[in-house]
């Protein structure tokens, strides 16, 4: 079936491998812009800025994803809840989901800004941010969790307009405010020498931009159906217990995840900043090499729940599978292009011989393994498809947080060397792997219909 900016992509029928990528094309595509949004602060703060101010920008991600991803992974949950409505065609359950799901966003808006502005000046000092660079993280923290609203309630309809089959829309509102956002951070740090403050403020406003578009977009909805009513918004116990059923594991895993990661910043930081800039380099060029991963891993739920709700067992386990080894593939491939290419990459952020240094480093250790990688968030993606999210927050919350965070700890007192710390990474996606795997290998596919 022929889909329109007005008519989302059914899932369930057609072909397979060419309804996959055509829903996760326009997520690539989005997650690429979404990554210059983001590499635009670094690179401007990196050229125009200080070393001490990048570290400062690229260290973060792990603090910002801690308290954004939590709630955007339940918004993940409440997509499934609306995707498996979708692909059962029940109106009235898809009406009364995407209003709760949007009012859980309003909620979790005022939730998470209360809570990174409180938070994130605590957790900077617990992570040993070096005193020449924690004046500008809490500079840049502060103004993006005055706004993180924007971050949250995008993301919520995001997901929304993706659980309904339309992954092209948000990705035309990115590359609008894509372009607002390096045009702001060029005035505001390089014209106007406002530093790192000037790139949380042009983040804030192009994010800003972004859900005022997609909003526009769902209150506009020719579907009535499908189309966001801020009069219809009302607490549903039932529905709202469903998206949180579905989320919070996922909510969870992207936070402990975070905690994980922030263990590991937390070494990564009491080895100085050339230390931290050339992590935090290798941290945006990986955003590329994740690219293949994480838009098949965004697809599957998506795919696999509307499949399901529609009692289309075999197509979900064959979408599955052909999106897993794409991935696989893929992020093989990638892994190849980063070990030779990783110098070059990494100067596009850093100019200075020992940050390029240390970030080669990492970068040639862990790229070997991003196979590895695709696999467990595709089988992650998988069982969030199947109503099974809390296998994925257990696996990643035993390997990727605890796991990791011990053998950090642990290997340091031994070997004070900062490439042990790279080793960290593929030793958890090869445990996660294997125990994701072999479950979904194992899962009776009926029963997840009856769990549904």
């Amino acid at each position: 079936m022929k889909s329109t900016p007005s008519t989302p992509l059914r899932l369930t029928e057609g072909s397979i491998i060419g309804g996959i990528l055509s829903f996760a094309i326009p997520i690539f595509l989005g997650q690429v812009l979404q990554l210059f949004y983001n590499m635009a602060d670094a690179w401007v703060i990196g050229n125009f800025a200080s070393n001490d101010a990048f570290a400062a920008v690229s260290s973060g991600g792990n603090l910002t994803f801690l308290i954004v991803g939590f709630f955007s992974g339940i918004a993940a949950g409440g997509g499934v809840v609306i995707a498996r409505y979708c692909g059962a065609k029940d109106s009235e359950n898809l009406k009364a989901a995407i209003h709760t799901d949007f009012l859980f966003g309003l909620i979790a808006s005022v939730i998470a800004t209360t809570l990174g502005l409180i938070l994130i000046p605590r957790l900077l000092r617990i992570m040993n941010t070096p005193e020449e660079v924690l004046p500008y993280s809490l500079e840049y923290f502060r103004i993006y969790f005055g706004g993180v609203s924007t971050v949250i309630l995008y993301n919520i309809c995001m997901s929304m307009m993706q659980a309904l089959g339309n992954s092209r829309s948000p990705l035309h509102y990115l590359m609008i405010s894509s372009a607002v956002n390096i045009a702001l951070d060029l005035l505001f740090v390089a014209v106007f020498h406002w530093g790192v403050s000037g790139a949380a403020i042009a983040t804030v406003i192009s994010q800003g931009l972004s859900v005022t578009l997609c909003l526009i977009r769902m209150l506009r909805n020719p579907d009535p159906t499908t189309r966001l009513d801020f009069r219809a918004l009302k607490w549903n116990s039932v529905l709202m217990k469903q998206i949180i059923r579905q989320g919070l594991p996922s909510g969870i895993q992207n936070a402990v995840i975070s905690l994980g990661n922030i263990a590991i910043q937390t070494n990564i930081n009491s080895f100085g900043a050339y230390v931290m800039s050339g992590q935090g380099a290798h941290a945006k060029i990986e955003g590329f090499a994740f690219l293949p991963i994480t838009s098949i891993s965004t697809t599957l739920p998506t795919f696999v729940s509307q499949n399901l709700g529609a009692g289309q067992i075999s197509r979900a386990r064959k979408g599955a599978l052909y999106g897993t080894v794409f991935s696989v593939i893929s992020a093989a491939l990638v892994g190849v292009a980063t070990y030779i290419w990783a110098p070059q990459l990494l100067s596009i952020f850093v100019s200075t011989p020992e940050s390029l240094a240390y970030g080669t480093t990492h970068s040639r250790i862990v790229c070997h393994f991003y196979a590895l990688l695709a696999l467990s968030h595709c089988c992650a993606g998988t069982l969030r498809g199947c109503g099974k999210s809390t296998v994925p927050m257990a696996t990643m919350l035993a390997f990727w947080c605890v796991v990791r965070t011990i053998y950090v700890t642990v290997i340091l007192k031994f070997i004070h060397e900062f490439g042990m710390i790279s080793w960290a990474y593929p030793l958890t996606w090869s445990l996660s792997s294997i125990v994701l795997l072999v479950y979904l290998l194992r899962l009776d596919w009926k029963k997840a219909v009856s769990r549904l």
